[in-house]
């Protein structure tokens, strides 16, 4: 869809006032212009035109009014500036220094008044409208004029914006190749440098998309609502006071400053939760992959999943092996319906015959491990919201800290009605469920979500979220499965947006059910995946009978955290490979992993990042004859004393991968 949007001043409008402000470090300036009361702004980095003149602005309704080219002017420009460190109840890193200089633009037109925030950091800018407290106040918004006009054409990694659930696999292509796309995007710039477009705060709006206006130029296209089975013009409904979310760009020259930034997280507001000593990363197991290779299901049957005795074992198997809990798919009532034999409703409180909650809450909390609750909707909001607190309070009860939720249907049914995952309703749907769980000290593992951006700063009980092409492609993709490629592009993409469901650790590689489609990568390949996608609640995806086949390899993610200190990318580009380190947030220990797309390499590793003395490598690699088509299980596994002043050698199989813990002595 290349869509035009109305009422943009045309550039070559003459400019008639200007502020300007820049990062903290002096490299990048933001200027802000009125075009013929059209406001406007560019930025520059060292000098050099990084955008030009870009428009800025709503379209707006007011009543049977609509504004289109409001003419505005400038009332005031304030300055500010801030340098803080904060420190995360969770994350990539412990703690996270927010320093930029603020802009803050009030305009007016007749009876309306409208602020433009900016904000300048080192490593990019952001910026977002707000509207003060004043007479007007029941506004909609039709359209966002938001745009970014680029010195020159960008090469632009991205997915088209009807991707169901966001579970697509990026491409490149130059702006002037794509049409209209989900945000994020990833940008390599034609000067080298490179850039990540996103949004921070989603809170009460719709989630913004981006198209192609020229082969410079990229448009803001809002999620619109629907009503009756039509899409409609109206994208927001407001009542002001009100601020939009926040836009962003990260403006680097290399990609581990890239994937450093925080700009994200330093744009939502700190966190809300007084106490939050309740919400605990973990690993944990699940009854889940043997239903998408078709081996167990949901509903209750001859091959039902979620029985006691399965439950039971992976309990047992979760304790001995130092996982945090277990994943039950199934458990409750109401799969037939999902699973097309009749429509039933679910409920979030009624077990399965075969699946004794009860007992199994007993045997878990005696065995030292958590359950973990799964809650699908089918994509009926509605009847979520309905039962949230007393599926909650049952969750409290049985000593559940965190659920998966579910939204799997291309549209959710709202209290308005069918709308899009990612439209103004089902975003304060999912804020709705956010702020219930924490009522009840529960985390949210959100599957088929509206895009993440960075809303666990402020409520740490949102954990991680899918909106992702997970390892479930693996075991039923009619395309065979993710090509290796996949996982060396989404940490530079879609994780740039927040943690990720993605279930790694997959141990078995032969799909006998859907024969064609399987999972293309090597066994270290797999374990890499824990250390370079990342997520507070990480799910070891695979049968526990597979792990108990390979203990040497699984030892790895017995050993490996998925809470961090901090985090660095050592090597990388984009789509071809990825080298990760991160250190435990418990203790000195460094975790890197390595992974490569369908090429073979060779990559030398300075280990200077370790710190003084002497460290235990423990190092899980591809054999020699490895190969993820061929003799994916071939690895090897050695010990060596290394230090800071030593370059590893790493080689990566053709859709391999490698795996390292570094113990300090």
């Amino acid at each position: 869809m290349k869509k035009l949007l109305i009422g943009l001043a045309c550039a070559a409008l003459v400019a008639c006032s200007g502020h300007k402000v820049s990062s903290p470090d002096g490299t990048l300036t933001l200027d802000f212009q009125l075009r013929n009361g059209q406001p406007s702004y560019s930025v520059a980095c060292n000098g050099k035109d990084v955008l030009m003149p870009s428009p800025l602005g709503l379209v707006l309704t007011i009543g049977e009014d609509t504004l289109r080219d409001v003419r505005w002017s400038v009332e005031s420009a304030e300055y500010a500036s801030a340098d803080d460190t904060w420190e995360t109840v969770w994350g990539e890193e412990r703690f996270i220094r927010d320093r930029h200089n603020e802009m803050k633009i009030s305009l007016a037109a007749k009876a309306m008044r409208m602020n433009i925030v900016f904000r300048v950091f080192n490593d990019g800018f952001a910026f977002r409208y707000e509207f003060p407290e004043q007479e007007l106040r029941d506004l909609t918004v039709l359209d966002e004029q938001t745009a970014y006009v680029f010195a020159e054409e960008p090469q632009i990694w991205a997915i088209p914006w009807r991707t169901e659930y966001y579970e697509g696999i990026y491409t490149k292509a130059p702006l002037h190749e794509k049409d209209t796309m989900c945000s994020p995007l990833t940008l390599e710039m034609a000067d080298g440098m490179y850039a990540f477009l996103h949004e921070a705060n989603v809170t009460d709006y719709p989630c913004q998309n981006l198209y192609t206006q020229s082969a410079n130029t990229l448009g803001t296209y809002l999620t619109p609502w629907m009503r009756d089975g039509k899409v409609l013009e109206d994208k927001a409904y407001l009542d002001a006071p009100f601020v939009t979310p926040w836009r962003f760009m990260i403006l680097t020259h290399t990609l581990p400053e890239m994937m450093a930034s925080r700009i994200m997280l330093n744009l939502n507001e700190p966190c809300r939760i007084e106490d939050t000593s309740w919400i605990k990363p973990m690993k944990f197991l699940g009854i889940w992959w043997s239903m998408h290779l078709h081996e167990w299901t949901w509903s209750q049957g001859n091959r039902h999943g979620a029985t006691t005795a399965n439950m039971r074992r992976y309990l047992k198997f979760a304790s001995e092996n130092g996982f945090g809990g277990v994943l039950a798919e199934g458990w409750n009532t109401g799969w037939e319906g999902y699973e097309g034999i009749n429509n039933d409703r679910f409920s979030f409180v009624t077990p399965y015959p075969d699946y004794d909650v009860d007992a199994l809450s007993r045997y878990a909390k005696e065995l030292g491990v958590n359950i973990i609750c799964h809650h699908e909707t089918s994509g009926r909001a509605d009847e979520y919201e309905a039962d949230l607190d007393t599926a909650y309070q049952f969750m409290q009860h049985h000593g559940m800290p965190a659920v998966k939720t579910g939204y799997v249907c291309p549209l959710i049914r709202t209290r308005d009605g069918y709308q899009f995952n990612r439209s103004q309703g089902v975003v304060q749907h999912y804020r709705k469920v956010i702020e219930t769980a924490a009522k009840y000290h529960i985390c949210i593992d959100n599957h088929e979500p509206a895009m993440p951006s960075g809303l666990q700063r402020t409520y740490p009980n949102l954990m991680t979220q899918e909106g992702i092409r997970g390892q479930e492609w693996n075991a039923w993709a009619q395309d065979g499965g993710s090509p290796c490629a996949h996982v060396c592009t989404l940490p530079f993409t879609r994780m740039m947006a927040g943690p990720a469901d993605y279930t790694p650790g997959v141990f078995a590689f032969e799909n006998p059910i859907i024969p064609g489609t399987r999972v293309h990568s090597t066994l270290c390949n797999q374990l890499a995946l824990f250390v370079v996608l990342y997520s507070p609640l990480q799910m070891a995806c695979d049968k526990i009978e597979n792990y108990a086949k390979r203990p040497a390899e699984f030892q790895f993610i017995r050993d490996v955290p998925c809470d961090w200190n901090q985090s660095r990318l050592l090597d990388g580009k984009i789509g071809q490979y990825v080298v990760m380190a991160r250190q435990d947030r418990q203790s000195d220990n460094w975790y890197i992993g390595a992974v490569t797309n369908e090429e073979a390499r060779e990559i030398n590793i300075p280990l200077d990042f370790l710190g003084e003395g002497e460290w235990q490598a423990t190092i899980y690699a591809d054999a020699a004859d490895a190969d993820w088509q061929t003799n994916p299980y071939a690895s090897s596994i050695e010990t060596r004393q290394m230090s800071a002043d030593d370059t590893l050698k790493i080689r990566l199989a053709t859709g391999g991968g490698c795996a390292i813990r570094f113990a300090k002595q």
